[in-house]
């Protein structure tokens, strides 16, 4: 049997693949809209792993999928999730670093 290798969702491609800062001289505006689809998209990315994870362990259950690709779906939604908690933590830091600036 063929291994497939593992690739990274789109979501997280998207992320991962941006245009360096100061690359587009966009406005400020542009910029807050293509980090907040960039984080939409990171987000619906996460959530269809983890539904790709549940449905390959039902049909691990229903014996219509292997245990192998069962085991694949759930270690890359535990990766993406891992992925999404540490992108969470730098985002909270960085807010908090702002609040702590003096005006």
């Amino acid at each position: 049997m063929p291994l497939d290798p593992l690739t990274l969702s789109n979501a997280t491609a998207s992320v991962l693949n941006r245009p360096k800062p100061g690359a587009d001289a966009g406005t400020g505006a542009g910029m807050a809209g293509s980090f907040g689809a960039a984080l939409g998209k990171l987000i619906d990315g996460i959530e269809g792993t983890s539904a790709a994870a549940n449905q390959a362990v039902t049909g691990m259950m229903e014996k219509t999928t292997d245990v192998h690709d069962a085991m694949i779906a759930l270690q890359r939604e535990e990766l993406t999730l891992q992925l999404s908690v540490q992108i969470r933590n730098k985002l909270v830091s960085a807010y908090q670093e702002i609040m702590r600036m003096p005006i």
